[in-house]
């Protein structure tokens, strides 16, 4: 077997898990400097000429765009298993995927409307799913089991700080367009540190599986009989990160609308770092913890019930202290959720020779709440009861989520 497909036993280093963390904040910038100001901005001055609400268009946007992260992460995830590049197998995916990111966030700073705006939107979501499953997959390739809760804590704390970077690039650059061009020079240049200072893991040509678009396109079908605890905890990480998209969606309308708050745009920032400081506090922690103690299912359901007593808290309790209380709870939970439950899917993925694809899939149950929360969000704000009803569902969701870890057998 060839060391790409081994199972790692080396720990790795400091430098090399703080450049893979770099390259995550990196994506996350590009997708979440968008969905945090840039898009619900365009959505608003869009909106006027095309009879929809600004929720609608912006639910539109979003959705479709998850749809196409849906099947790129997988897709891209498959293709890195199958690459033999000198460069290796993870790197080519890695650095084309960040440069046709920053091309697209491009695109979306010059939309002049909806549909060129939907454009660059996918673009975005196809190109960084790209470099985002190449990075996932680095983790079980090179990282050891009892290493993995705390480099997926590293890893978590980079994707909320890119989302915190992500919106102040957004929010400080002094307009849209703007704020799309900070964020395409941070998601490239983000990237490099880890590409260029350490050798990726090379692929034969003769462990490469014979080509055949039959077995390509079933290979992404896991049959939950046969891998039961690969679905089971599919689905616990769908149901909590649905939730935590129901939150999300429409927070910068929700302080304008419900709140009424002068510069709702400023709230969303506060509200993120707050709910970041609070992950940052955790996530390493956790997964650390998990780490020391051989044990994974217990902190992702724990995390998993605070999440949802705080979501329900929001339904019942809506005030600007209220929401940054929530905020902090909500990022105690993530943290640890974020970290040990990476370390998990790890665990249960199938074989090694098709890491990028099972992660892929994995991250799906990422992406799908994307198009989930925009169709149930939409009519609920609008004509279903608002936002109270909204957080209630978000929070019943995600206690179904933490309840349903239990039903993973193979890993304690």
């Amino acid at each position: 077997m060839s060391t790409a497909l081994a199972e790692p036993v080396e720990r790795v280093g400091k430098g090399w898990t703080a450049s893979l963390s770099l390259a995550n904040v990196a994506i996350w910038v590009g997708w979440y400097g968008p969905l945090q100001i840039l898009l619900a901005r365009q959505a608003e001055d869009f909106a006027p000429g095309t009879g929809m609400s600004k929720e609608t268009l912006l639910a539109w946007v979003t959705g479709v765009g998850a749809v196409v992260s849906l099947a790129a992460n997988p897709f891209f995830g498959a293709l890195s298993d199958r690459t033999t590049a000198r460069w290796g197998r993870r790197s080519p995916w890695i650095v084309a995927g960040a440069a046709g990111g920053a091309l697209s966030l491009l695109v979306l700073a010059g939309a002049g409307g909806l549909w060129l705006m939907m454009l660059g939107w996918c673009l975005v979501q196809l190109t960084l799913n790209a470099a985002f499953a190449a990075v996932t997959a680095a983790v079980p390739d090179r990282v050891p089991r009892l290493q993995r809760g705390a480099v997926g804590g590293w890893i978590g704390a980079a994707q909320i700080l890119g989302a915190v970077v992500g919106t102040g690039l957004a929010t400080a650059a002094g307009g849209i367009a703007a704020g799309y061009a900070a964020c395409a020079v941070f998601t490239l240049a983000g990237v490099l540190p880890y590409v260029l200072r350490h050798r990726d893991l090379t692929l034969p040509a003769t462990d490469r599986p014979p080509w055949s678009w039959r077995g390509f396109t079933r290979g992404f079908w896991l049959s939950p009989r046969a891998y039961p605890d690969f679905a089971w905890a599919w689905l616990t990480r769908f149901l909590i990160n649905l939730s935590n998209a129901l939150v999300i969606l429409y927070l910068l309308y929700y302080l304008r609308d419900r709140l009424h708050r002068d510069d709702p745009e400023q709230g969303v920032l506060i509200l993120t770092a707050v709910d970041s400081v609070a992950l940052l506090a955790t996530v390493v922690v956790g997964g650390v913890w998990s780490d020391r103690v051989g044990r994974r299912k217990p902190f992702v359901r724990w995390s998993g019930l605070l999440m949802a007593v705080a979501t329900g808290l929001l339904a019942v309790w809506q005030t600007w202290p209220s929401a940054i209380i929530v905020a902090a709870l909500l990022g105690v939970g993530l943290g640890v959720f974020m970290s040990v439950d990476f370390a998990l899917m790890t665990d249960v993925l199938p074989k090694a020779a098709d890491r990028g694809k099972d992660l892929g899939v994995i991250n799906v149950a990422n992406a799908l709440p994307q198009v989930a929360a925009p169709a149930l969000a939409a009519p609920i704000v609008t004509h279903l009861g608002g936002y109270r009803v909204l957080y209630g569902l978000a929070a019943a969701v995600g206690l179904a989520g933490a309840v349903l870890v239990g039903r993973i057998r193979g890993v304690d």
